[in-house]
């Protein structure tokens, strides 16, 4: 178990996952306060199952470009701790039970739920033939807020769209500050990715504007919610600015010609905005 869930990096749930439980809670809220334990817990699976095919997908696909990165060499498959059949077959049964779960919620996410699985595992094929893969990937995440309000029975509406295309500006602005490491290895076995294409600085430079993009994006949606449920407090505000502060925060740790903080920016810094935005935004709806 430890070893599939060190394949998966289970711990980098923490991205998404707030988002998610955000989106169930705000259906939660527009429908008058039903809530249901049964489709929470099927949100929350379908999470771990799409989340964890889509990763043992990367990493079995990749295996051959891991095995040459010195920088990935240690993980499961090249090192050979889980074999390429095991890994795959990992990535089938993670899929059927996504799928099989989306049946149990509602007719829409079970139709819907091919396409999410089309999104997140086609991702791992991208960097193959476009520098624009990390835009993917943020697709891929952006689509938990929607997919669990939509699993809620809230529908299509602005605010869970908005908080979508927030998570997709901001995964793929940190996507990209952590395929600077990679820059040097993708150009020697061309392989597409932003800083290969444009260089560390430029790189750089559009992970700020895409940052950017999802702070707006972030006050946007706190504005919405304030405008229609005028009971949010203060707490609402304050998860925004700490959210937009930590976007700031991770740009101040990465330089050019110093990436020695790339990890503190992309897991650390990015973790606790997502729990710390995510945890007040759904105290607020509760208080």
């Amino acid at each position: 178990m430890k070893k599939y869930f060190s394949l998966v990096k289970f711990s980098h749930t923490i991205f998404a996952l707030p988002f998610a439980l955000l989106g169930f809670f705000l259906a939660y809220l527009k429908l008058g306060h039903y809530f249901s334990t049964q489709t929470f817990v099927l949100v929350l699976l379908c999470m771990v199952f799409a989340r964890s095919a889509a990763m043992a997908f990367n990493r079995f696909l990749d295996r051959d470009i891991d095995k040459l990165n010195p920088r990935t060499q240690n993980r499961e498959i090249p090192a050979g701790i889980i074999s390429s059949k095991s890994a795959l077959t990992f990535v089938i049964i993670s899929s059927l039970l996504f799928i099989t779960t989306t049946w149990f919620i509602n007719t829409l996410v079970f139709y819907l739920s091919p396409i999410a699985l089309l999104v997140v595992l086609g991702y791992s094929y991208t960097k193959r033939f476009t520098y624009l893969c990390h835009f993917v990937l943020g697709a891929g995440l952006g689509l938990a807020p929607i997919g669990a309000y939509l699993a809620a029975g809230g529908g299509f509406e602005l605010i869970p769209i908005v908080l979508s295309f927030a998570v997709m500006f901001w995964v793929s602005g940190f996507d990209i500050i952590y395929a600077l490491q990679d820059e040097d290895f993708d150009k020697e076995n061309e392989l597409n990715s932003i800083p290969a294409a444009l260089g560390k600085p430029k790189a750089l430079r559009l992970s700020k504007v895409l940052h950017i993009m999802s702070g707006l994006l972030i006050i946007a949606a706190a504005y919405l919610l304030q405008q229609a449920y005028p009971e949010f407090s203060w707490m609402t505000w304050l998860a925004t600015v700490f959210f937009v502060a930590m976007l700031i925060y991770q740009h101040s740790l990465v330089k050019p010609n110093d990436l020695s903080k790339v990890n503190l920016a992309f897991f650390t810094t990015n973790g606790v905005a997502s729990l710390v935005f995510g945890g007040l935004m759904i105290l607020d709806i509760f208080v």
